[in-house]
């Protein structure tokens, strides 16, 4: 489950993020969306776990004890609960970047975005349909 299971729920966020800027809404739908799947994978992880279990050797049994247990606190505690909770009360602070590195940064996509995303007003510049960007000091 290791990054994989952080990486998919919180890029389906990501990607809510920048069309609607409602965090409550990002998170939401990103769980909504991914929960399945990690669910799914932990499901599958766990039951290969206790499958060691019947193989008769005590220490291989308890290994699978002990990673099913991790699993399942892994995927159903703290990625559908505590991971979420956290980006709902972190609220816009989940996606802040400092300005040098949001600029250095590419934005990579493997899809191009059904519609432009939303112009947000950036404190100290004033933008004009017709003018580039310009620096107020």
């Amino acid at each position: 489950m290791a990054t994989k299971g952080t990486k998919i729920p919180v890029g389906r966020m990501y990607e809510e993020w920048p069309e609607t800027r409602d965090n409550r809404r990002a998170v939401r739908v990103g769980l909504a969306e991914t929960s399945r799947v990690i669910n799914s994978a932990a499901v599958i992880m766990i039951s290969v776990f206790l499958a060691f279990v019947l193989s008769g050797d005590r220490v291989i049994a308890m290994f699978g004890i002990a990673l099913a247990a991790a699993v399942a606190l892994d995927a159903f505690v703290l990625r559908t609960l505590l991971v979420p909770a956290l980006m709902h009360l972190l609220g816009g602070a989940n996606w802040w970047l400092p300005g040098r590195l949001e600029g250095r940064l590419p934005r990579l996509s493997i899809e191009p975005p059904d519609r432009p995303a939303a112009r947000v007003p950036v404190p100290g510049v004033r933008t004009y349909e017709s003018e580039p960007a310009e620096r107020v000091h």
